[in-house]
C-alpha cells in the first residue's frame, strides 16, 4: 500500500466471549468516534513490507472535520497534500506539479480517514470490532476486520490513550503494514473551513479518477 493510498483514502487479550467482545468492542469504538467533531495532529506515519522492512518513512500535519473532511500535509521527506472538501479528494503532488481529483467515496470501508471523518454507526454493519484494554496507560485498541473483501485493506487497529486517538495500523492483502501515529492532538475545536478548500495551481497538471 502506497503513502497515497493510506492517505486516501493505523496486546492483552480480555478473557470474553468472542461475541461479547465484538458487541463491546463496536459498541465503545462508537462512543469515541460519535463525539469527534473535528481533529487536529501532528503524524509519523511508517510503511514496512511483510517482512518488517522499512519501506517509506514521512511525517507532517492533518486535519479532520466531519463529515467528510480532511486534510493530510506530509512535509518530509518529500511534500505532498490531501484535501478533501466532502464531495471530492484532491491529492497534490508539488514537485510533479500534478493533482489528482477523485470522488469522494462515501464507503468507510474503502477510504480509512472516513473512519474518523464520515459516520461512526456504519463500523457495526461494515467491520467486525473486537476491543484490548491495556493494564500499563489504561489504553485501548481496536481491531477492525472488513466484512466486505473490496477494501484497500485485511486488516486496520486503532488505539487510542484516554479519550484520545493515538495510532492507527493498518496491514493490506500483501502484508505490507503501515503505522501512523500522532502527537499533539486537538479535538473538537473550530477549525477554518479553508483547510478544505484546494484551489488547483495555475500550470499544474489534473488528472481526474472517474473509478
Amino acid at each position: 500500500m502506497s503513502v497515497k493510498k493510506t492517505l486516501t483514502a493505523l496486546a492483552l487479550t480480555l478473557v470474553m466471549p468472542a461475541a461479547a467482545l465484538a458487541s463491546e468492542g463496536a459498541d465503545r469504538l462508537t462512543s469515541l468516534l460519535e463525539p469527534l467533531e473535528t481533529l487536529e495532529a501532528r503524524f509519523e506515519q511508517l510503511i514496512l513490507d511483510g517482512s518488517g522492512e522499512r519501506l517509506q518513512q514521512a511525517n507532517g500535519q492533518m486535519w479532520l472535520s466531519r463529515p467528510g473532511k480532511f486534510r493530510w500535509e506530509v512535509a518530509a521527506p518529500y511534500q505532498q497534500e490531501v484535501i478533501s472538501d466532502g464531495s471530492e479528494v484532491y491529492l497534490y503532488d508539488p514537485d510533479l506539479e500534478q493533482v489528482t481529483v477523485q470522488a469522494l467515496d462515501q464507503r468507510v470501508t474503502h477510504t480509512p480517514a472516513l473512519l474518523l471523518s464520515g459516520s461512526a454507526r456504519e463500523l457495526t454493519e461494515s467491520y467486525e470490532v473486537t476491543v484490548t484494554r491495556h493494564q500499563e496507560g489504561g489504553g485501548e485498541s481496536f481491531r477492525l476486520v472488513p466484512r466486505s473483501p473490496d477494501t484497500l485493506f485485511e486488516e486496520l487497529q486503532m488505539t487510542f490513550r484516554g479519550e484520545q486517538l493515538a495510532a492507527l495500523q493498518m496491514i493490506d492483502s500483501t502484508g505490507q503494514e503501515t503505522v501512523i501515529e500522532f502527537s499533539d492532538v486537538r479535538t473538537n475545536h473550530a477549525i477554518d473551513e479553508g483547510r478544505f478548500a484546494f484551489q488547483i495551481p495555475d500550470g499544474a497538471d489534473v488528472i481526474r479518477d472517474t473509478h
